[in-house]
């Protein structure tokens, strides 16, 4: 049995309670030649993963943890440039790709606390996007990092395929420009660090307690509408949720710690999170309603579903609801964190409809048949492609805001 860090032994958390799916992914194969009874495997498995949990812990999936701590270290050496030297790659408006600076992020440019992690978007595989000058090696190791998570991310496409008894390739032609750098899928490799929160005098850091450390998706209206949406937000601006009035979103809970962040969801296919230690993520499991500390296993790659992946299996592949409260422990505030996350977007032009795959529940019974045909009725009629639904998820989440 896997065992975790003495940190979290003395936390109840669904990892602790052998609660979390653990999938082993050794032999994979290459990208281009994968170990077809592998991928069969892992497809078995992860239908049953996402189906009950909405969530897997992937193990030995082939990138190192040199290779993680060797991508943080360079991240560390970036965020240590001049300030001068890092404004060449700061992410401009209209375009993901670049260096998110420390206090940056703000929800819309509304008052509050600034978010005070770094983070680094990487949506193209050209090194020359990448600050190579000032830094030797970062260029080349962040490529080919990126490159080793699209790889993996091609592998559970392929294996999500099988677990929803369609074509292999079905969903790699529809995830096929990931990481292109053209415009053409919203797919992206973003690096973050969070520094250690020390509170050195009462109250220096009250606006910062808690803060929601892995909000990288808004919130989902409860009633989407997949009409078009002209002029998006970039993503970067929907790493902070306001509360009534445009204030920043704050609430207490009962232990002590503070979450700023309500659930949410992911809005691609699917989410790869490394992280370095345990963060205080939380996830509230399919058909509960209770929150629930994941934990932390060295060397793994935490899998979540989408909300398009739920659109696409009509809900039989649920997207994880989860948040980030960041406890009253000095023990976990008082160091630093790094993690990765690889958010996985179908290209922009694919049509996401929940007729595009078989449904096998309804199929046995003629009746469920008839009414899932009805209910998705009005979706059939109106489908439209992942950059549009995308774009309208953005909408519906400023829709109740008044911005400039």
């Amino acid at each position: 049995m896997l065992k975790t860090k003495s940190s979290d032994d003395k936390l109840d958390t669904l990892l602790s309670r052998s609660v979390i799916p653990i999938i082993d992914l050794a032999h994979c194969g290459i990208e281009e030649v994968p170990v077809k009874s592998v991928v069969n495997r892992v497809g078995h498995q992860l239908k049953k993963a996402l189906s009950e949990k909405g969530m897997a812990l992937l193990v030995n999936h082939g990138i190192s943890d040199e290779k993680l701590k060797t991508a943080w270290d360079h991240l560390d050496d970036f965020v240590d440039l001049p300030p001068d030297v890092k404004q060449h790659y700061i992410r401009t408006d209209g375009d993901k790709h670049g260096y998110v600076s420390r206090g940056q992020e703000r929800y819309a440019g509304k008052p509050g606390a600034p978010d005070l992690r770094h983070a680094f978007n990487i949506c193209t595989l050209n090194a020359q996007n990448l600050p190579e000058e000032p830094l030797p090696g970062f260029a080349d190791h962040i490529s080919t990092l990126a490159t080793d998570f699209k790889a993996l991310a091609s592998f559970i496409l392929q294996s999500l395929a099988v677990s929803l008894d369609i074509p292999t390739t079905f969903f790699l032609e529809k995830h096929s420009h990931m990481l292109s750098g053209d415009h053409d899928n919203m797919t992206s490799l973003r690096m973050l660090y969070y520094p250690p929160i020390v509170d050195d005098e009462p109250g220096q850091n009250d606006s910062i307690k808690g803060r929601c450390l892995y909000s990288y998706q808004r919130c989902l209206s409860n009633q989407p509408d997949f009409r078009p949406e002209n002029n998006p937000r970039d993503d970067a601006e929907l790493n902070e949720l306001d509360g009534p009035n445009g204030q920043l979103f704050e609430h207490k809970l009962g232990n002590g710690a503070v979450i700023t962040c309500p659930p949410h969801v992911d809005y691609g296919t699917f989410t790869l999170l490394a992280q370095d230690s345990e963060g205080g993520l939380e996830v509230k499991l399919p058909g509960s309603e209770k929150w629930h500390r994941v934990g932390h296993l060295p060397g793994s790659i935490l899998v979540n579903c989408g909300q398009i992946l739920n659109t696409w299996t009509q809900e039989r592949y649920p997207a994880l609801q989860h948040r980030v409260v960041v406890p009253e422990q000095e023990s976990v505030r008082s160091r630093g964190r790094h993690s990765i996350a690889y958010f996985c977007h179908p290209d922009n032009i694919t049509m996401i409809s929940p007729n595009d795959l078989p449904n096998p529940d309804a199929a046995q019974d003629g009746a469920c048949l008839k009414q899932r045909k009805k209910s998705f009725k009005a979706a059939k009629e109106r489908v439209y492609n992942a950059y549009q639904l995308i774009q309208k998820k953005f909408r519906d989440t400023y829709s109740n805001n008044n911005h400039s």
